[in-house]
């Protein structure tokens, strides 16, 4: 009967809202010199189907789309950034061959012509809609980085994620201050959509970190997750207190009272390896869950029961929900 009831709720009219991204690879069973299965930019459809869009690509890593025009996404590659319109249709690289191994984007919300991604040798930003590109690493001793992110409320102020811990800048990048997390590789920034001034960044070893400044500092949320990688956070943006974290030996761990106690919630799982996480926004509750090389999974009723949706075999380095561009 439970398993009635959810699949009931998920053909609600209300995921018609918005339209579940993810990067995904079909890894399970590859071996190399063998044909690539389908892999790259997979949307699930209002109907619950999972559909590969645009180009076979392995090596997608994050994304991020254009808030004037949701149909246009902008895909971090192993061989650089690309755009991809028309729902992920059609796509175009927007950096040269200097640039490879992209890990992050990020569009910024207030100024949306300006996009910035991470990879293996620094941070860059386009103010022009990817037509240039500048360089953004000065202050940093170690180039790689895994994540970026922009301050929404908060015009000039960026997060990014290193493998020397959380740097804050609050000049578009030219100066970069340590924040917290030293020593750590820091995998995941995220800012809660209800408090501008709390983030957490999940890293390798270190555990989950959290700040309430606004991002000037950062402290470690006692023992969740140390000595295990964590690898994505997803805020509820119903209910901003319910908060999902995953990992690898880890799973997944939820708060329902903005990061004060955590369970974990991963029975009916086959396995505890989850590259990543998300909240439906438009069904409160419903959360996703990308367990490796099984499946992507859903719950109703924020991780309690889950069921396999689809992406048999794959891996989802991320998955990002996407407001329906006007018709």
């Amino acid at each position: 009967m439970r398993r009635l009831l959810l699949l009931a709720a998920l053909a609600s009219p209300l995921a018609a809202q918005y339209t579940l991204y993810t990067c995904m690879a079909i890894t399970k069973e590859y071996v190399v010199g063998a044909k690539l299965p389908p892999s790259g930019l997979f949307l699930r459809s209002a109907a619950g189907e999972w559909r590969h869009t645009g180009y076979d690509h392995p090596f997608l890593f994050a994304l991020d789309y254009d808030p004037r025009d949701p149909a246009t996404l902008y895909l971090a590659a192993g061989n650089g950034l690309i755009r991809a319109s028309d729902h992920g249709k059609k796509w175009k690289i927007l950096t040269g061959s200097d640039v490879t191994e992209l890990r992050d984007v990020a569009v910024d919300p207030n100024t949306p012509d300006t996009i910035y991604f991470a990879h293996s040798a620094g941070i860059r930003v386009s103010r022009d809609a990817g037509r240039t590109w500048q360089e953004l690493s000065a202050g940093l001793r170690r180039k790689y980085t895994e994540a970026i992110r922009v301050d929404r409320e908060r015009p000039g102020i960026l997060l990014a994620g290193t493998e020397e811990g959380i740097f804050r800048s609050e000049d578009r990048g030219k100066i970069w201050r340590l924040a917290g997390a030293a020593g750590f590789q820091v995998m995941h920034i995220e800012q809660s959509p209800k408090d501008g001034c709390y983030w957490l960044a999940t890293t390798q070893g270190g555990g989950l970190f959290a700040s309430k400044d606004c991002g000037r500092s950062f402290e470690n949320q006692g023992n969740l997750g140390v000595g295990r990688n964590l690898y994505d956070i997803a805020f509820d943006p119903a209910n901003p207190n319910r908060i999902a974290v995953a990992g690898w030996g880890f799973g997944v761990a939820l708060s329902e009272d903005g990061g004060k106690r955590w369970q974990f919630r991963n029975s009916g799982l086959p396995r505890t390896d989850v590259w990543s996480v998300g909240f439906d926004p438009g069904n409160p509750g419903r959360l996703y869950a990308s367990v490796h090389e099984e499946a992507v999974y859903v719950s109703g009723d924020g991780g309690a029961f889950w069921i396999k949706d689809g992406g048999e075999g794959s891996v989802v380095t991320r998955m990002k929900f996407v407001p329906e561009a006007m018709k």
